[in-house]
């Protein structure tokens, strides 16, 4: 008997455009290569793949990549690298720079994702104020950065300048007056409605992969399935300057989601620099997972927190190697953008804070609250926003991306200029509703009553009664929390970036601070109760409305995505201060709690839901007592699997099979008679190898015989045809279960090995297959979910 190497390989599945039959499908899933063996002794026969082809080993569109098959490839190239570099010098250092491929592609994400982020933070400062007014001293100055460089700016009136000027003070000499409020008012909606309309025009027809927040999409990625072009440059181009225009127009969504997906385009594409992530979809995807790290670095200026955010939320396969590797990707993009430094404070977002007043156990109690309602946001907006985006795929109003976002642009410019909280852009915002009253703090929400015989350090400035200007803004926020609650609802999901993590922060925030203030100003009026008697006296600066907004933007953005411990993470690094880890805990978790009493799935597992992709989430529990049998194809009513003998199916017959089916594998097996599987090939290599055959190897016609035996096959007279020997494109270790093995059990090998499909066995005789599809559609059926929703393997 000849020695035989074994590489691992898989994969099959059934079509969702034949539900009817059983067997194994290529239009909406999985494709993958198959074992090969490498055989002394063959004679004269050719036994194909002795050379690679190419397309052999590569993914179609909308398939789920083989797991096991792309590590075993990856230890084997690294076992040749390792045995080649005792042979020369040279080999050893190609060997080194092989080890040091991921750490270079590492910095050239960091420095490009923290690039991009500071360009697109500079552009958007830039256009958002550009709806506003011009600086005539240099076009391309944002307003804050105009009045820097104006000789004429006083501390008081620090946002006026003569070299700014708003529209109507250009155009008609005046600055005030209803007139001049109506131009100002119409020019600022048509400015959103431009923007809105080239960021909709672009994405639709240059890259309509570029719309969306992209986190689900990538989750899904990571988890193996290949979505072409979606992390292409043409995607990352179109998403940058899209992005910068979607956020510029005022529409209530953020960049941080979309910079995710950014980041993964920019590592999609160096990893094509380097065969070693070019030719293996599971490194590729090691490298993925680093990149979106390094988008959430950049996003929030949160190294660690992007880190713990693509362990915990986005990453499906997460080795010690790539965390090591995130964190160094993270790192680097950090340090870019602290070097851009595009907000002028050296610092990496637009609302860093940091408090220096302590906070009281008894404060617990509206932080949980706070919490409280961070979930219910998060239940509302999941729901609302799932059942608007179904009626738009299921609606004629999918058919109009474009109208769309105009409607929604001009609804929401209309609504959000008259209030000054809407108005400005939500970073911004969120920068204000954070900061705490300093004695140099201008805004109305810092309007407070002050004692002329009190002393001010600047930082730690009594509680106060409210002024004139705090009561105004209570009401103006009060209003932006509705609006933002509704509105949101409506713009994430259309068909340009759209980010959610700012908006569902800014709600968090407004709601925080209106209940910060409210604590505030009890504690001042009634000190004497015994909740504050024992920890705010009077004259004492005991309430912090900032952190109360801060610890609301925590517990809402919790209730949203389900995030824990990286956003907790994430927002201390936003404060630079560890003391304020409880409250933030205590919100995340109960807004957790509370979100998870409706409903287990976070707005991007409800999404991948929606689109129908292949997603088998770790987190998800199966506890049916159901059996592989109860789930396996083909069902009684229908036809039996298309199957392949082992040494007495002509190439035609291969041909026809082909042709009439659209399985995407078929088992081999001794006889139609026996049943007894021998292993499973796949439909791309056998396409390609009697192709090759065709044109290689004399005497192959269609009534060749295919063999898949391991002895070379004997030709009986000289007039028969010569026959085709596929043994190498056969795998013979598919993985197999027993019929009556427990679903649970094969849910759990499904998740943890990252199978798109098992055959099922009963005494070494083939019964059937499960797919991953019919895992999922199983699992939504005992959830009483819709369970052709599933749509891709």
């Amino acid at each position: 008997m000849s020695k035989r190497k074994l590489k691992l390989g898989h994969r099959i599945t059934r079509s969702n455009q034949r539900p009817d039959m059983a067997g194994f499908a290529v239009s909406s899933t999985s494709v993958c290569v198959c074992l090969l063996e490498e055989m002394n002794g063959t004679g004269n026969l050719m036994d194909f793949l002795d050379e690679p082809f190419p397309d052999v080993g590569t993914y179609e569109d909308f398939h789920t990549i083989d797991w096991l098959r792309e590590k075993s490839r990856d230890t084997d190239r690294h076992r040749k690298i390792t045995t080649k570099s005792k042979e020369s010098y040279w080999e050893l250092i190609k060997s080194l720079l092989d080890a040091w491929s991921g750490w270079v592609v590492m910095l050239l994400i960091g420095m490009l994702t923290g690039t991009l982020a500071g360009v697109i933070d500079l552009a958007v400062d830039w256009m958002t104020d550009l709806k506003e007014g011009v600086c005539l001293s240099a076009f391309y100055y944002s307003h804050e950065q105009c009045c820097w460089t104006s000789n004429e700016t006083t501390f008081d009136d620090r946002d006026k300048c003569p070299q700014w000027q708003k529209w109507a003070e250009l155009m008609t000499g005046h600055s005030e007056g209803a007139g001049a409020y109506v131009l100002n008012y119409f020019l600022y909606v048509l400015w959103a409605l431009l923007f809105s309309f080239l960021a909709v025009s672009l994405v639709r027809v240059f890259a309509p992969y570029a719309c969306g927040s992209g986190i689900p999409e990538i989750k899904t990625i990571l988890s193996g399935f290949i979505i072409r072009g979606y992390l292409g440059k043409w995607t990352l181009l179109i998403k940058t300057v899209t992005l910068v225009l979607a956020v510029s127009s005022g529409l209530s969504l953020g960049k941080e989601g979309p910079l995710v997906h950014v980041a993964c385009c920019c590592g999609n594409l160096f990893c094509s620099l380097f065969s070693k992530y070019s030719k293996n979809e599971g490194k590729r995807r090691e490298v993925l997972s680093a990149a979106a790290a390094a988008g959430v670095s950049v996003a929030f200026g949160a190294p660690i927190g992007g880190v713990l955010f693509s362990l915990e939320e986005v990453s499906y396969y997460f080795p010690l190697k790539t965390l090591w590797r995130s964190f160094f990707a993270a790192l680097v993009a950090a340090f870019t953008l602290r070097a851009i430094n595009p907000f002028g404070n050296s610092r990496l977002v637009l609302f860093y804070v940091e408090y220096h007043t302590p906070w009281y156990m008894a404060e617990l109690v509206p932080f949980i609250l706070l919490g409280v309602f961070g979930g219910l946001w998060g239940t509302l907006f999941i729901r609302g926003n799932i059942a608007w985006c179904r009626r738009r795929k299921t609606t004629l109003l999918g058919k109009y991306p474009v109208l769309e976002v105009i409607v929604i642009t001009g609804i929401t410019a209309v609504l959000a200029f008259p209030n000054p909280y809407t108005r400005r852009s939500t970073s911004e915002l969120i920068s204000e509703l954070f900061n705490d009253c300093g004695a140099l703090e201008s805004s109305q929400l810092c309007d407070y009553v002050n004692n002329p015989n009190m002393s001010r350090p600047v930082d730690d400035i009594p509680d106060r009664p409210a002024g004139p200007g705090v009561y105004t803004a209570l009401w103006q926020l009060a209003l932006a929390l509705i609006f933002k609650i509704v509105i949101t609802i409506f713009t994430f999901g259309m068909k340009i970036p759209s980010g959610l993590f700012i908006p569902s922060m800014a709600v968090g925030a407004i709601a925080g601070r209106i209940v910060g203030i409210a604590v505030e100003q009890m504690a001042y009026h009634h000190h004497d109760w015994i909740i504050f008697k024992n920890w705010c006296r009077p004259g004492a600066d005991c309430v912090t409305p900032g952190l109360y907004a801060m610890v609301g933007a925590a517990a809402c953005l919790g209730g949203v995505t389900r995030m824990t411990v990286s956003l907790v993470v994430i927002m201390f690094e936003l404060t630079g201060g560890l003391e304020y880890i409880v409250p933030l805990m205590a919100a995340a978790v109960t807004s957790k709690w509370v979100a998870d009493a409706f409903g287990k799935e976070g707005i991007y597992e409800s999404h991948i839901q929606l689109n129908g992709y292949p997603y088998l989430d770790v987190r998800d529990e199966f506890t049916h007592r159901t059996l592989a049998t109860d789930v396996m194809r083909p069902r009684r009513s229908e036809p039996p699997l298309a199957v392949l003998t082992q040494d007495s199916t002509t190439v035609e017959d291969v041909e026809t099979l082909i042709k009439d089916t659209d399985y995407n594998g078929f088992p081999v097996v001794v006889s139609r008679e026996s049943e007894r599987l021998i292993g499973f090939v796949q439909r791309r290599e056998l396409t390609v190898a009697i192709k090759t055959a065709r044109q290689k190897q004399d005497g192959v016609v269609s009534s060749s015989v295919v063999y898949f035996t391991e002895d070379n096959p004997q030709v009986a007279e000289a007039c028969d045809p010569q026959p085709l020997k596929l043994r190498r494109i056969l795998n013979l270790s598919p993985f197999t279960v027993t019929d009556h093995t427990p679903m649970e059990t094969v849910v759990d090998i499904f998740r943890k090995l990252g199978l798109r499909q098992c055959l099922v066995t009963r005494s070494g005789r083939l019964l059937g297959i499960i797919t991953k599809k019919d895992v999922l559609r199983h699992m939504a059926q005992m959830m009483n979910q819709d369970p052709e929703s599933i749509m891709f393997n």
